[in-house]
C-alpha cells in the first residue's frame, strides 16, 4: 500500500477497534471525557474483544480492495459473538446512523451504540437483522463457508469474502463447507474468499487448528483444495502490508483464473486450487512453532 492507503487503512482500523472494545464494557463515559469508574462498566459482558480487532482489520482492508479493483463483494463473518466489528464499521461509515437517526455520528449517538450492545432492550452480541446490511441471523456456528458458496452459484461477478473463526472450525458443518469449491465453476460462479481467523483461543480453551505447526495446517488446508497465504505479526503497519499483499495476491489469482476459464469456455474449464488467507495472531498461538521447518519449544 502507499503510505496515505496504509495511514488510511490504520486510522480505520483503530477507531473500529475503540468503537469495539466500547460496545462490549462500557454503559456510559464513551468519549472518556471524566475518569473511568466502575458505574460506566457493564456488569454482564457479551461479544468477543478477542475476535474484533481480526475482523476490523479484515473489514478495513476489504474497504481498500473494493474501492481499489470496483469489486462486487459481500462479507460473511462466521465467528461466534463478533458483532462488536460489523456495528462498529456499520457506525464509523455512516451506514447506521441512515437507518437509527438517534445513533448520530458524535458523541450523544456513541454514549447510544455503547449502552444498547448486548443490553436488555438494545441488540444481540451477534451480528444480527437489525444490522444494516445483514441477512443473516448469527449466533450459530459452521455455516459462513455454505452460505458463502451459496451466494457465489450463479453469479459469476461476486467475490465473497468468508472469515472462518478458528473455534466454528472445529464444528462438523463448517468441515464439510470447505469443500464446496469442489462445486464452484470459475466460468458460470463467483469466487470465495475464505479467510480463517486463526487467533487461537475460544472460550474455554485453545482450538485445534491452533495447535497445529504450519506445515502440517498448510497440508490440511491444501488437501481442502485451497492454496494458504499465511499473515501475521505484531506490528500492525507491518501486518497492514502482509495482508494488503495477500489480498492483493488472492485476488489476481481468482482474476486469472476466471479469465482463463471464461476464454476457454466451461467444457476446458478445470478446478483451480482457489487462494485463502490465514490470518494468525502470533500471542494467541498455542501449538508447535516451526523453525526452518523443524519443531521448536514456544516460550
Amino acid at each position: 500500500m502507499s503510505d496515505r492507503d496504509l495511514a488510511t487503512v490504520d486510522r480505520y482500523w483503530r477507531a473500529a477497534n475503540y468503537l469495539a472494545v466500547g460496545q462490549i464494557y462500557l454503559l456510559a463515559n464513551p468519549l472518556l471525557t471524566e475518569p473511568l469508574s466502575p458505574e460506566h462498566i457493564k456488569p454482564r459482558l457479551l461479544g468477543h474483544w478477542g475476535t474484533s480487532p481480526g475482523l476490523n482489520l479484515v473489514h478495513a482492508h476489504l474497504n481498500r480492495v473494493i474501492s481499489a479493483r470496483d469489486l462486487n463483494a459481500i462479507h460473511i463473518t462466521g465467528p461466534g459473538h463478533g458483532g462488536p466489528d460489523t456495528v462498529a464499521c456499520c457506525w464509523l461509515d455512516g451506514s447506521y446512523s441512515e437507518v437509527y437517526r438517534d445513533v448520530p455520528r458524535d458523541g450523544t449517538g456513541m454514549a447510544r451504540l455503547f449502552r444498547q450492545f448486548s443490553f436488555p432492550g438494545g441488540v444481540p452480541s451477534h451480528v444480527a437483522p437489525e444490522t444494516p446490511g445483514s441477512i443473516h441471523e448469527g449466533g450459530e456456528l459452521g455455516y459462513s463457508l455454505s452460505h458463502a458458496y451459496g451466494a457465489a452459484f450463479d453469479n459469476p461477478e461476486l467475490l465473497v469474502a468468508a472469515i472462518v473463526g478458528d473455534g466454528e472450525a472445529e464444528t462438523g458443518p463448517l468441515a464439510t463447507g470447505w469443500h464446496g469449491n469442489k462445486f464452484l465453476d470459475p466460468v458460470h460462479d463467483g469466487a470465495v474468499l475464505p479467510i480463517l481467523h486463526l487467533n487461537g483461543y475460544k472460550i474455554a480453551k485453545p482450538t485445534v487448528l491452533a495447535r497445529m505447526p504450519e506445515r502440517e495446517l498448510d497440508d490440511l488446508l491444501r488437501g481442502y483444495g485451497h492454496d494458504p497465504l499465511h499473515v501475521s505479526g505484531d506490528e500492525p503497519l507491518e501486518v497492514h502490508q502482509r495482508l494488503a499483499a495477500a489480498l492483493d495476491t488472492a485476488l489476481d489469482r481468482i482474476a486469472t483464473y476466471q479469465h482463463e476459464a471464461r476464454s476457454r469456455g466451461s467444457a476446458a474449464a478445470t478446478r483451480p486450487r482457489w487462494p485463502m488467507i490465514v490470518l494468525r495472531t502470533p500471542k494467541g498461538w498455542t501449538g508447535p512453532r516451526e523453525v526452518d521447518g523443524q519443531p521448536v519449544e514456544n516460550t
